[in-house]
């Protein structure tokens, strides 16, 4: 039993533990979803929450965020793509791009180059370095996906990405 010290309150006196007691153990009490159980949203959002607890603690260690690694390999797998073909290619509204940009930039990840094309827009590459770190990450990722497929098992890590890769918003 933990030691107690009595403390006097203006009302009424309180005891308070000295130091934490260990907690009981009580099995997790059954929560009903009701009409949750139905609704995909539900589930899907379970899903990527799970999946992303375990991506970003694994980019942590090299200070990239998801959306900072989808960012970069997507340049990096298109030189010269523009600020506005990114955004539209990964869902990304376009101040919230210009934001990150920004940050990779003064991280010295990319660089925003006059386009050829068109003098009004910037043609995005990575750095010497940007791809030195994406090196990096593809592995951090890879780590992660194969985590992933342990987790769900090969063949429904397989339906499930075949099933995402067809959705279009």
């Amino acid at each position: 039993m933990a030691a107690s010290k009595r403390v006097s309150d203006r009302t009424k006196d309180v005891t308070m533990p000295l130091r934490k007691t260990a907690p009981q153990r009580a099995s997790a009490p059954v929560v009903a979803l009701d009409e949750l159980n139905d609704r995909l949203g539900y589930f899907v959002r379970r899903l990527q929450v799970a999946i992303f607890q375990d991506f970003i603690r694994r980019l942590a260690r090299i200070d990239v965020s998801p959306a900072q690694f989808s960012v970069l390999v997507v340049i990096a797998a298109n030189p010269g793509l523009s600020q506005s073909e990114l955004a539209k290619a990964l869902g990304i509204e376009r101040a919230r791009l210009v934001r990150m940009l920004h940050r990779l930039e003064l991280r010295k990840l990319t660089v925003r180059l006059p386009s050829s094309a068109d003098g009004r827009r910037h043609a995005l590459e990575l750095t010497r370095e940007g791809e030195k770190l994406l090196a990096r990450a593809k592995v951090l990722a890879a780590e992660h996906e194969e985590a992933m497929r342990t987790k769900l098992g090969p063949e429904r890590h397989r339906q499930l990405l075949e099933l995402a890769r067809g959705f279009d918003g």
